[in-house]
């Protein structure tokens, strides 16, 4: 997966972030936006549900695992 995103965003010319695509939501509505802003909602709703899985595991007295990116990376776990 890692490989398919440095893949894309490496061929991405960059006057591709400002197209328009056209989608739909889960819920079948049809919408359109950015690239740029459909990769930065991507980024940033990742981190929202780490943080929800995070709270959920802390509130049944569990560990939640270390999911820093910076410690993924120098561990060794990210290129």
């Amino acid at each position: 997966m890692l490989s398919a995103w440095k893949n894309y965003l490496t061929d991405l010319p960059p006057a591709d972030f400002e197209k328009q695509i056209d989608y739909r939501n889960s819920k079948g509505e049809p919408w359109s936006s950015r690239v740029e802003d459909v990769l930065t909602h991507v980024l940033m709703r990742s981190a929202y549900h780490r943080g929800q899985v995070a709270l959920g595991l802390g509130a049944a007295g569990l560990l939640p695992a270390y999911t820093d990116f910076i410690h993924g990376v120098r561990q060794g776990f990210v290129e």
